[in-house]
């Protein structure tokens, strides 16, 4: 049996985006604890060139709740927006993008297959096929993302692990 581009994608999402919101949790109760102030994790980064924390949560949004928006629509564009710096905002987004998730069926996203899809950013344009979209575009960004998120938390003293990252698995019961 073939695996559904829903299964790939809005699954593989509602795994990881309720460990994202957990991230949140113990990046706030680290800021809380005295070892930080909210700002300062939420714009920390791994390196002078890459986004900050709460830029890497909103990524990790814009490459799930909005990579099935532009689906929908056909074409995707960044998120260039300035991100929340608070962790109440910053989880809002991963909720309201899980909510939304949740109410996404499989018999539309694997209706999509074959239909025509465009990243758009500014003058650059690259055309996909619904499911090169979520399998070479949107899921390889969604991960980097979440990892970042995570490595930046590690990188500033957050206790954070591996089980911390990977959400619930789907396992075969």
């Amino acid at each position: 049996m073939p695996v559904s581009l829903h299964t790939v994608s809005v699954g593989t999402f509602l795994q990881i985006l309720p460990a994202v919101a957990g991230l949140i949790d113990k990046a706030e109760a680290h800021c809380r604890a005295g070892d930080g102030s909210d700002e300062g994790l939420t714009s920390a980064c791994l390196a002078d060139d890459m986004w900050g924390f709460a830029k890497q949560i909103t990524s990790v949004v814009a490459h799930s709740e909005g990579a099935i928006k532009g689906l929908r629509a056909g074409v995707f564009s960044p998120d260039l927006s300035v991100p929340p710096t608070s962790f109440a905002d910053l989880r809002s987004a991963v909720t309201g993008a899980t909510a939304f998730l949740q109410t996404v069926e499989p018999a539309e996203i694997d209706g999509m297959i074959g239909r025509d899809m465009r990243f758009e950013f500014g003058e650059r344009v690259m055309p996909f096929t619904a499911e090169d979209f979520v399998l070479t575009f949107s899921l390889p960004n969604f991960y980097f993302h979440a990892s970042m998120a995570y490595g930046i938390l590690r990188n500033q003293g957050v206790p954070v692990g591996k089980m911390d990252f990977l959400g619930r698995l789907r396992l075969n019961k």
